[in-house]
């Protein structure tokens, strides 16, 4: 059977552990509250009501097509084209391309950014292998003008970086709306955390200092992985609600 990402692919190993997702959930949280084009997911009405939730099913689809056979991943990106081709329809306008584009570089980033955080630091030939995967998912979307490497990539992803995002209304009640959701404790956990992963235009914009309370935690969240006692921690720092949802994140090698 042929898959979507190859068995042996480093992006298997990204996604195949909750913890590393969870870090490019918490990164895709902060990022994607200060985009330009938000306004889309207020305008359902069910990003402002269920923020974690919205988020959390975007990465559990990314998550999906990772481990999905060919056919099942292209399947599965036609649905989101159905899905995205039905809300622009309702509000009388298309989602501009690079939105779509910025959510796909979110999800590069930061798989990146939490696999060198928790894990290793990858090789350049890595950084190409899950840029690749992504190009191919964006390809599957639709997507055009998407760079043909990793390497090309970087400056149109610094560019979106600089043109795509501002602080708004809507980021401020993104983070309130986090807040809520999470309970203050688990909050200041979401933004320390997305402190070590956010490139410096993102924490610039949300005004995050350079220090994360986190940083020196990490190591010792590494060790009790070893332990088996990492999911002592995650308990604490995540809602009930998403204790079976994070658990089948985790994909064990046969």
């Amino acid at each position: 059977m042929q898959y979507f990402v190859d068995q042996n692919s480093v992006v298997r190993k990204i996604w195949g552990k909750s913890d590393t997702v969870l870090f490019i959930f918490a990164g895709a949280a902060a990022e994607f509250a200060l985009n330009k084009a938000v306004d889309w997911l207020y305008y359902t009405g069910k990003l402002p009501s269920d923020p974690l939730g919205r988020l959390f099913s975007t990465v559990r689809y990314a998550h999906k097509i990772v481990f999905s056979p060919t056919d099942e991943a292209h399947k599965a990106l036609e649905g989101l084209r159905h899905i995205h081709g039905a809300l622009e329809q309702s509000r009388g306008y298309a989602i501009p391309d690079w939105a779509y584009r910025d959510v796909l570089f979110m999800l590069i980033h930061y798989s990146i950014a939490s696999y060198e955080l928790l894990e290793n630091k990858l090789s350049d030939a890595e950084k190409e292998e899950v840029y690749n995967v992504f190009y191919r998912l964006g390809i599957g979307m639709g997507l055009k003008s998407l760079p043909a490497t990793y390497t090309e990539w970087l400056p149109v992803r610094k560019a979106h970086l600089m043109e795509d995002l501002e602080k708004s209304k809507y980021t401020d009640d993104l983070f309130l709306q986090y807040k809520k959701h999470l309970g203050a404790m688990r909050y200041k956990v979401l933004i320390e955390g997305q402190k070590l992963v956010v490139p410096d235009r993102v924490r610039s914009l949300l005004n995050f200092s350079t220090h994360s309370l986190l940083a020196p935690v990490v190591p010792l969240y590494k060790f009790s992985r070893l332990l088996k006692m990492d999911w002592v921690l995650k308990s604490v720092l995540f809602p009930p609600a998403y204790k079976q949802q994070i658990k089948e994140l985790d994909v064990h090698p046969n």
